[in-house]
C-alpha cells in the first residue's frame, strides 16, 4: 500500500462459498472499529459496470463466447475503478471488493478455455493493479453450488454450467493461491458463518 492511500481488499471464491456475506461482515465490523469503508461488488460497482452486469450474469448459459466475456468483464472493471475503487483508495478509505480480477482469470481464462494470458494481457493493459489483500472462501463444489441455487434469484448463469465448472473453479482458485501467495490468505468456509467472520477480520486486521 501506498502511504494515504486505502486498503484495497477483495473476495473470491465459488458460487456460494459466502464470500458476499463474509464481505459485509467485513465491511460492518471495520466500520465498527472506526475505519472509513467502501463496499462494492464486480462486476457491477459504478452505474455502468452495473448495466454491463445484467448483460453477462443473466440469461442463457452460451449467451456469450469466452472471449466476449473476458471484454464486457474488463470493460466493467474499467469503469468501475475509475469511478469507485480509485477515488476511493485515494481519500484513504478501505475499499472491499465481491470478486475481482481473479475471478475473470477463473471463470473466463481457465474454466471456459485456455484464455488464461488473454485475461493478464488485457488486466495489465486496461487495469494495471492487484488487490493489496484477497481473501479466499474456501468451499466443497457441491454444498457451494447446493446454497447458490438456493438463493433462486436472476443471476444465475454461471451457476447453470453446473457442478464441473465450480470443482474445476474451486482447484483454480487454490491453485491462484499458490501463485500469488503474498496477497492471498485461504478462509475454510465449511463453518458457522460466524466462525468465519472471526477469522476473516483477524487476517485482514494483521495484514492491513
Amino acid at each position: 500500500m501506498t502511504a494515504g492511500r486505502g486498503a484495497f481488499v477483495t473476495f473470491e471464491g465459488i458460487d456460494g462459498s459466502g464470500k458476499s456475506t463474509q464481505a459485509r461482515l467485513l465491511a460492518e465490523a471495520l466500520r465498527g472499529s472506526g475505519r472509513e469503508v467502501v463496499l462494492t461488488r464486480e462486476p457491477g460497482g459504478s452505474p455502468g459496470a452495473e448495466e454491463i452486469r445484467r448483460l453477462v450474469l443473466e440469461g442463457d448459459p452460451e449467451r456469450w463466447s469466452a472471449e466476449t466475456e473476458i471484454l464486457l468483464f474488463t470493460a466493467a472493471r474499467r469503469d468501475h475503478l475509475e469511478r469507485t475503487i480509485e477515488p476511493a483508495l485515494a481519500a484513504g478509505r478501505t475499499v472491499i471488493c465481491d470478486r475481482f480480477a481473479d475471478s475473470t482469470r477463473m471463470y473466463q481464462g481457465l474454466s471456459r478455455g485456455d484464455l488464461r494470458a488473454l485475461v493478464d494481457q488485457l488486466h495489465a493493459l486496461m487495469i494495471g493493479r492487484e488487490p493489496d489483500l484477497t481473501v479466499l472462501i474456501d468451499m466443497d463444489p457441491e454444498v457451494g453450488l447446493a446454497r447458490a441455487k438456493g438463493r433462486r434469484g436472476t443471476e444465475e448463469r454461471f451457476e447453470d454450467f453446473g457442478p464441473d465448472l465450480q470443482r474445476r473453479m474451486r482447484a483454480g482458485f487454490l491453485a491462484l493461491a499458490g501463485e500469488f501467495p503474498a496477497r492471498f490468505r485461504v478462509i475454510d468456509g465449511a463453518r458457522p458463518v460466524e466462525a468465519v467472520a472471526a477469522d476473516v477480520l483477524a487476517t485482514v486486521r494483521a495484514a492491513l
